[in-house]
């Protein structure tokens, strides 16, 4: 059930969604949000509400993802697609330091290049995925300077799930699919009886941009209604993924015949942890102009699922597929908890539906559950 929010919750018109998006520019925004490029749902900036993806939705399946025409006009009428907001508070690319040499060595730290921005469209499993990022970039005793000052400059606009994919799973992660906090407002979108979107405020900032809007008061009506959504979304993905013990489960079988079935299927192209909204992973690039008189240091994107991002002085940690998928799949679902609080998936399958072989890390749950039953029978 979504939550409600810190106030009362009102009632937006679909035909006035382009007031919310004004009121988040004339706040500083800029805003974000999902729109059709190249066959995807994608986050991109928003110049106004017709640049939604209405009238869309998204048909996924292990190594499949395509967009196909719905019967109404809704604005949100999909699950994910391949961009997480990972892109804007951790982008793929970020210069460290620059550093140049005329007479003397100076070193200068690259200033932040942050924004205000309004992330319009962002799905419970996205909300999970950005309380995860915001522990490992803000929880520790060091927090990274480019993460938190994005982060800060954040105003969030969530949207309930009303329309899983094949492929979501976020009821057995604790990711959706009603937004319950982390956000400044929370939108639930409703088609029955008028198109419309029930809205509620999680923060002061929420309540203060609301109360600009042209909204009308809810009746038990759009209540009713809005928890329907959600809970026909939780319906449609009940029993997906059993994510019981899966901590010990995985780290009980490290040695699992499984890991090397999955291993000849996988590519280790990455594309995982490319799309995942959690992982972080990343390594710098140096470089220097010919003459020497300068040089810059810049933090990209990266994948342990790459050979040379587990080698070190002596040797490399992780030489096989084998290894390196293991490493991902019992970090993702087990040892992030240790690290963390909490398991680095937040349900969203996007995982499965990017990667080029179709791997889908329930199936794979579920085959080393079953290989470690199997052999507690045998010797039985």
């Amino acid at each position: 059930m979504p939550s409600k929010g810190t106030s009362e919750p009102a009632v937006l018109a679909a035909e006035d969604f382009d007031a919310l998006l004004d009121a988040l520019r004339d706040e500083g925004y800029r805003v974000v949000g999902p729109t059709v490029r190249d066959g995807a749902i994608v986050y991109a900036e928003l110049g106004s509400a017709s640049a939604l993806p209405a009238g869309w939705t998204d048909e996924q399946a292990p190594a499949s993802y395509r967009l196909a025409r719905r019967n109404d006009e809704a604005l949100f009428g999909y699950a994910v697609g391949p961009h997480s907001w990972k892109q804007e508070l951790l982008p793929p690319r970020v210069k460290l330091w620059q550093a140049s040499r005329n007479g003397t060595l100076a070193v200068e730290e690259e200033p932040i290049a942050s924004e205000p921005t309004a992330f319009v469209g962002v799905r419970p499993c996205e909300l999970a995925a950005i309380a995860i990022q915001d522990t490992v970039f803000l929880g520790g005793r060091f927090q990274d300077r480019d993460y938190a000052a994005r982060r800060s400059d954040v105003f969030i606009v969530a949207v309930d799930c009303g329309d899983p994919s094949s492929l979501c799973f976020c009821t057995s992660v604790a990711g959706g699919p009603g937004a319950r906090d982390g956000f400044d407002l929370a939108l639930t979108e409703l088609l029955d009886g008028g198109h419309r979107f029930l809205v509620r405020a999680g923060s002061p900032s929420g309540e203060a941009l609301l109360a600009k809007l042209p909204v009308t008061p809810t009746t038990a009506t759009d209540v009713e209604a809005s928890c329907e959504v959600v809970a026909r979304a939780a319906r449609d993905m009940d029993g997906r993924f059993d994510s019981t013990d899966v901590h010990d489960v995985l780290l009980r079988n490290l040695e699992a015949d499984r890991w090397d079935e999955v291993a000849a299927r996988c590519l280790g192209c990455g594309n995982c942890t490319l799309v995942c909204p959690t992982c972080f992973c990343t390594h710098v690039e140096d470089a220097s102009a010919l003459d020497g008189s300068t040089a810059e240091r810049t933090r990209v994107w990266d994948t342990c699922f790459s050979l040379q991002y587990a080698e070190m002085h002596g040797g490399n940690t992780r030489p096989t597929t084998r290894a390196r998928y293991r490493q991902w799949l019992t970090h993702k679902l087990a040892t992030w908890e240790d690290q963390f609080g909490s398991l680095g998936c937040v349900g969203c399958g996007r995982c499965i539906a990017w990667c080029p072989v179709g791997i889908d890390i329930r199936e794979e749950v579920r085959a080393i559950r079953a290989e470690e039953e199997q052999h507690e029978l045998a010797h039985a």
